[in-house]
């Protein structure tokens, strides 16, 4: 990653670099997960994107985020540049009703070898929307963020490896990853079937979302939420004024077309959603 523009990456996440330490890991991971979105707009475009951490990269420096191979990719390629022992794994998200696998529809990132604690593992992870705001060691236990509360233990479906169960709150139930490293073309497959296929919940539903030490933001198709509280927006100076201030995708950073398809689409979502259409039920 000799390509990686360290300093316009931390510039990105307003930190300077310091060296790998677990107070620094934590700084790093709660401003990615409070200044880089959630967002897969390019899919509801029609573009897919490369999985190539660079390419993420240049994505996020522009101020727009991704899904999890982008967010992921691109943190655990900074995470490297810093010093850091990080580690690529296969995983699997898995939503109410799913059973838990290791599906490759999720990056899951650890980190080992900090100095407080060589021996020690953390699961590290930035894409997952709603997820976790800060590390959490790697070991069985349950853990409190914020609103929210977390279990880890290990996988049942991947020897050796671990599930991660989300708050009950959370849009997703939970996800398992293996315990082996990974390549990131290990999930060219699954990130082209997420990017352009009509099953995929990315292209069914438009949905940004931005963690920070209290919560969660969401906007799924025309519904702006946080702790429950749940307002719906009307307009599409309303929708992009939302997707600016509160997610920080500006819309400067589309056409005027690419924001009136958006719009046209999340209507869309949301009328088949409330009409309680299959395709688009969330």
């Amino acid at each position: 990653m000799g390509n990686l523009d360290v300093t316009g990456y931390l510039e990105r996440l307003g930190l300077g670099a310091e060296p790998p330490g677990l107070a620094a890991l934590r700084r790093l991971h709660a401003a990615h997960v409070e200044r880089v979105p959630y967002e897969p707009l390019e899919i509801q475009l029609g573009r897919p994107t490369p999985l190539d951490p660079a390419a993420s990269l240049a994505r996020i420096l522009r101020g727009r985020g991704g899904y999890c191979y982008h967010l992921n990719g691109a943190f655990s390629a900074l995470l490297r540049a810093l010093g850091y022992q990080v580690t690529r794994h296969l995983g699997g998200v898995q939503g109410a009703g799913d059973a838990p696998n290791v599906g490759r529809n999720h990056l899951a990132l650890t980190v080992t070898g900090l100095p407080e604690d060589p021996s020690a593992s953390w699961l590290v992870d930035v894409g997952l929307g709603d997820g976790i705001h800060e590390p959490l060691p790697l070991r069985e236990g349950t853990y409190v963020q914020g609103p929210h509360t977390y279990r880890l233990r290990p996988s049942e479906v991947a020897p050796g490896g671990w599930r991660f169960e989300h708050d009950p709150s959370g849009s997703f139930t939970g996800f398992d990853f293996a315990p082996g490293p990974a390549e990131m073309a290990d999930f060219a497959e699954k990130h082209a079937w997420l990017s352009m296929a009509p099953e995929s919940g990315f292209v069914r539903v438009c949905v940004l979302q931005r963690r920070d030490a209290t919560g969660v933001d969401t906007l799924r198709a025309l519904t702006l939420s946080r702790h429950g509280a749940k307002e719906l927006v009307e307009s599409p100076e309303d929708w992009w004024t939302a997707a600016g201030d509160v997610f920080g995708v500006r819309p400067a950073q589309f056409t005027a077309e690419e924001r009136d398809l958006l719009w046209r689409k999340v209507v869309a979502q949301h009328e088949a959603h409330t009409s309680g259409d299959p395709v688009v039920a969330v």
